[in-house]
């Protein structure tokens, strides 16, 4: 894993969580983008090397619908640049992680996906991401 490549914020409202990070980082977010196969709206801050994604739920049967249900607004992963997802993969499933998908997924903010589960990594959400060539 090369970096932390952002950290992801569930959120209930997203017009209103950009205005509240847009103020707080005082920048306008780069990129909003609809992922349809995840049933979420996604807008990106950067301040510095630092990337922040919001994500809004598009239906309420989305992951990130039932998050905001169980748990509220908050953080919801933290995501890692790799250069190669799948070797990256393979290597987490020799050392015994459990991933929440088997093969990488698209993503937003033009980068390929796989999620690690939570209960191996002290309750927090990891994400791979690799840039899409």
């Amino acid at each position: 894993m090369e970096k932390v490549e952002h950290i992801g914020i569930a959120v209930k409202d997203l017009a209103r969580a950009n205005e509240l990070y847009a103020q707080l980082l005082n920048t306008q977010p780069y990129k909003t983008e609809e992922v349809p196969s995840e049933k979420v709206i996604t807008s990106f801050f950067k301040t510095g090397e630092t990337k922040i994604e919001l994500l809004a739920a598009t239906d309420e049967t989305s992951v990130i619908a039932k998050f905001l249900q169980k748990k509220g607004e908050g953080l919801h992963h933290i995501a890692f640049a790799v250069d190669d997802i799948q070797s990256e993969m393979q290597r987490l499933k020799q050392a015994g992680f459990t991933l929440l998908n088997e093969t990488p997924k698209e993503g937003a903010d033009n980068k390929l996906i796989c999620f690690v589960h939570p209960k191996e990594t002290n309750g927090v959400l990891i994400e791979l991401c690799q840039e899409r060539t």
